[in-house]
């Protein structure tokens, strides 16, 4: 039990880095496919709420102390393009795959979604891509995976 939960908890903070890194973190510590899962939804939720709640206070007295140019990028072209295009929706369906749960919370954010949707879009994102990933890494990890990841 102890050990189980032991495992978990580095799958859980991976993921809330990069979501990819739970499935395959709990592959490689072999974990349960279940407890996985729930390692990367929870990861992820961990980063979405702190980033939501806490992402504006982060603004006014961390970034703009730091970072006084707005100018726009072509990189920050592509995300106005995406949320204009996608919503708050596409966002979330689009963070586990090219953004890091903090970078799509953030976007999110930014550009005024509420609160509560965001929560759910990246909650319903975050479940429907942590079992898609967590089964096709368990499924093929040892055949694609490099051998030091391998368990």
């Amino acid at each position: 039990m102890w050990e189980e939960l032991l495992k978990a908890i580095p799958v859980l903070l991976f993921s809330s880095l990069k979501f990819i890194l739970g499935p395959i973190g709990g592959f490689t510590a072999k974990l349960n496919p279940v407890v996985t899962i729930l390692c990367t939804v929870l990861g992820m939720m961990l980063s979405v709420f702190a980033f939501t709640y806490f992402g504006e206070w982060l603004k006014k007295r961390v970034f703009n102390r730091f970072f006084k140019s707005r100018r726009f990028t072509s990189n920050s072209r592509k995300y106005v393009t995406i949320w204009k295009k996608y919503g708050l929706a596409g966002v979330a369906a689009l963070t586990p795959l090219f953004l890091t749960p903090i970078g799509g919370t953030i976007l999110a954010v930014s550009f005024g979604g509420q609160k509560n949707k965001i929560i759910f879009y990246m909650f319903i994102s975050a479940s429907v891509w942590a079992i898609i990933f967590t089964f096709a890494i368990y499924e093929f990890g040892k055949a694609v995976l490099p051998d030091f990841i391998k368990p």
